[in-house]
């Protein structure tokens, strides 16, 4: 297996809540540190290591697609319940769809749209962005959608952690996305692409 082509490892906490996409190196220190508790997935990838100089065996290594990792995370970020706010996820989970004119539109013709706008006291959050093509974004302005007569086509919401982990990878195997999806809020936009 070309260790380069590897896709990322969904890495889970022991109760098997997704937490955040690994390196499959990060994932084989976790296996010689035997702190994998379970594995899941279909997908199993064999990594070949270094020869030991006594025996002169080759050390191998293999790594499933998911993995159930024992203790807590360093980092408490990686758990956090609101995903962090980026254009690229905001416009992967409105389906590049501008949400006044509802069409798609390439990644470079959108833009970041706040509902209820800044100057008005708006948030930069999740639940209160949507994607929006270039003009229509300029048509509405520092206005809500009421006050420039544009109806909004979905009522933005913030993805949960499974929805989020989906939003910010762009190659996930078939096991990890089937995993992910049984974790998606009912009625999620996510689940009806891909």
């Amino acid at each position: 297996m070309d260790a380069n082509a590897t896709p990322l490892i969904l890495r889970l906490d022991v109760t098997g809540q997704p937490l955040r996409w690994i390196p499959w190196r990060v994932a084989v220190v976790l296996d010689t540190r035997s702190m994998i508790a379970w594995n899941a997935g279909d997908h199993m990838f064999t990594f070949h290591g270094g020869f030991n100089r006594i025996s002169g065996e080759q050390s191998i290594v293999t790594i499933s697609s998911i993995i159930a990792v024992k203790g807590k995370l360093k980092n408490p970020s990686g758990s956090r319940l609101v995903p962090p706010l980026s254009n690229g996820e905001l416009f992967l989970r409105d389906g590049q769809i501008c949400m006044y004119c509802g069409r798609q539109y390439a990644e470079h013709m959108l833009t970041r749209d706040h509902v209820r706008p800044l100057s008005q006291g708006g948030k930069d959050c999740w639940s209160n962005v949507v994607t929006a093509c270039k003009p229509c974004n300029h048509a509405k302005g520092a206005r809500t959608p009421e006050q420039s007569g544009m109806s909004l086509l979905a009522v933005p919401f913030v993805p949960n952690r499974a929805e989020y982990l989906v939003l910010s990878n762009r190659r996930i195997l078939a096991d990890q996305m089937q995993f992910l999806r049984k974790r998606f809020r009912n009625g999620s936009r996510l689940s009806l692409s891909g």
